[in-house]
């Protein structure tokens, strides 16, 4: 169905860092108290996909980009599932179409081009189609997928959030009371994430180059717009980073296991000690060795960086310009696009 589309043709890998000060990135409400997912063995922080999709979801949303998966609960009762398929139809009448096939690929096409988050992550199709409506599959599967994220250290538990009290004014008197909140919070973590873009999987979504460049500044901007929750305050994006590869059905695999702290740098602080991204120094030399190494298979490579960031690479430390120069010296300048993140985004929001 998707023959004619500039779909996606090769893979990309993508890795994400971003950090969180005295804020709870992923709560876990099985807990009983909504506290921080954090690995019992290893003590670092969790933050699950789901998570991070929520944000690209809602930051989509607010582009003006059409968004199938919403929480009909924050809509009201009468924006049910059914409704919201119903709007991502309502450009297809099915009196202009002379037989089902024309139909259901009319409503396929449309489904796909209204639903941005349908492209990227897929969708199971849990409502029943109206039947003069024709059909859909029962799922899409999502060529855009992200592991679960894991801080790069052990984190620690802000304890003094637990008993925070909330003075409120009571209706007898106007007199001040107090009652007791469970806060869970982590004192810091810089949290990485591997993500992958499958060009065989984007022909069943229709997504196209287009909407994967649109990721190089979503990703940035939805953790900057959509962490705005009380016990999401804190959390900046720290590192992007888009592999494109040159080869069909090549990656490399696991680049966000080449980025490290550096031990050896005399910045970096123990992880019981860190609490901002000012306290570390992030290593990149065996990611840029391995895409050295693999030069010839990478068609280029796009990468936005926060300002304080501080990186080493092959003895030098310092900013965004050591990450970049590394690069270009691995690839070649060509092969190297720095995004900017702002200017660039003007270019994906929706004519």
């Amino acid at each position: 169905m998707t023959e004619d589309l500039d779909t996606v043709e090769n893979r990309s890998e993508i890795v994400f860092l971003y950090d969180a000060v005295d804020a709870n990135p992923n709560g876990n409400p099985l807990s009983g108290a909504n506290r921080p997912r954090i690995d019992p063995q290893t003590q670092q922080a969790i933050v699950t996909d789901v998570r991070l999709k929520r944000y690209l979801r809602d930051q989509l949303d607010a582009d003006g980009h059409g968004v199938y998966i919403r929480n009909v609960q924050e809509e009201g009762e009468q924006y049910t599932r059914e409704r919201l398929l119903k709007d991502r139809l309502k450009a297809v009448d099915p009196d202009d179409y002379d037989d089902n096939d024309e139909l259901s690929e009319a409503v396929f096409r449309t489904f796909l081009e209204e639903s941005a988050d349908v492209r990227y992550f897929g969708a199971t199709m849990s409502v029943d189609m109206d039947d003069s409506y024709g059909s859909l599959p029962d799922h899409f599967t999502g060529p855009v997928q992200f592991s679960p994220g894991k801080s790069m250290h052990a984190v620690n538990e802000n304890e003094e959030y637990d008993s925070l009290t909330s003075v409120i004014a009571t209706q007898e008197g106007k007199e001040q009371g107090g009652f007791g909140l469970d806060d869970h919070r982590i004192q810091y973590g810089l949290i990485r994430f591997h993500g992958l873009v499958d060009e065989h999987a984007a022909e069943d979504t229709m997504l196209t180059t287009e909407d994967v460049e649109r990721l190089d500044t979503l990703c940035w901007r939805a953790l900057k717009n959509q962490t705005i929750s009380r016990s999401k305050v804190g959390q900046e994006p720290r590192l992007y980073l888009r592999v494109e590869y040159a080869d069909d059905s090549f990656h490399l695999g696991g680049l966000d296991k080449d980025l490290e702290l550096d031990q050896n740098d005399g910045r970096t602080k123990p992880p019981e000690e860190l609490r901002n991204i000012r306290d570390l120094t992030l290593a990149v030399d065996t990611l840029v060795d391995r895409l050295e190494q693999n030069a010839s298979r990478i068609e280029q490579v796009h990468v936005a960086t926060s300002d304080v960031l501080s990186v080493s690479s092959n003895g030098d430390v310092g900013g965004p310009e050591v990450l970049i120069g590394a690069l270009e010296a691995a690839l070649g300048a060509n092969a190297v696009h720095v995004i900017d993140v702002y200017d660039d985004h003007v270019e994906t929001l929706p004519n």
